[in-house]
């Protein structure tokens, strides 16, 4: 009896493509991401002090107003990198990857919700028809109370996140198409952005360990970035002859 030997399909030049397309988003989201939380929210966000916060917020209201755009051009661009995703791994399973799609474009809706807190803030600190009605301190704590939902909504995005990223992962590993050590990090980080999420919703005493479980996130993104955009996806190997012939026998 003949054995019928697979061979995976051959990489499709609009699948390099959209590789590279993930590769620069990623790269592109991580400079928007770090300039925005690091650069600007952990300069002007001083925790446990709303008025100083207001203050800073004041006095840095265009880079403020900087660090938002870069948020909703971040979330923008989530958008063509789960298009890009599934050009990536259709052909490996079509619905998974339709699967890791729904996933980022829920979380992406989450995260431009979310990014209205923002606005909130500076609509009630730099309005004089709110300076006139309140009293400083009020205003002061309506915009830590935005600040605070707007966290949440990160909070439930980032769980939405780390699961479309999961099996986005899984299927990069099943194809072969990168060195299995980036899939395999990238399934690890992408459940401990989901976990780690989700244990500080539950028990917010864990609010100590701050935003370290997104570390690793951080650098799956960033390794796998800049292998897709510099190398692209490779040819995975054909299924070897000798193999499935000894895998048929035995069966």
């Amino acid at each position: 009896m003949n054995t019928r030997i697979s061979t995976p399909p051959p990489i499709e030049p609009a699948q390099q493509i959209a590789a590279r397309v993930v590769g620069a988003l990623y790269l592109i989201q991580m400079a928007t991401a770090v300039f925005g939380q690091v650069f600007v929210r952990g300069q002007l966000i001083v925790r446990g002090d709303v008025a100083k916060t207001a203050e800073n917020i004041l006095a840095n209201e265009q880079l403020f107003r900087l660090s938002i755009a870069g948020d909703l051009i971040t979330y923008a661009g989530v958008i063509v990198l789960a298009w890009a995703f599934y050009v990536v791994v259709k052909t490996v399973n079509k619905n998974l990857a339709l699967l890791s799609v729904f996933f980022r474009l829920v979380e992406n809706a989450v995260l431009f919700v979310a990014t209205i807190g923002s606005m909130v803030v500076l609509r009630l600190l730099t309005n004089a028809g709110h300076a006139q009605a309140f009293e400083p301190a009020q205003l002061h704590s309506m915009a830590s109370l935005a600040f605070g939902i707007q966290g949440i909504g990160m909070s439930f995005g980032f769980i939405l996140l780390g699961l479309g990223s999961t099996v986005f992962s899984w299927l990069l590993l099943k194809s072969r198409y990168v060195p299995k050590v980036f899939a395999v990090w990238g399934i690890f980080s992408s459940l401990l952005l989901s976990a780690g999420a989700l244990a500080l919703i539950a028990f917010p005493r864990l609010g100590v360990i701050g935003m370290s479980y997104m570390a690793p996130m951080g650098i799956f993104e960033v390794g796998l970035g800049l292998w897709l955009l510099i190398k692209g996806i490779n040819e995975p190997p054909a299924a070897d002859p000798v193999a499935l012939g000894r895998n048929h026998t035995s069966s």
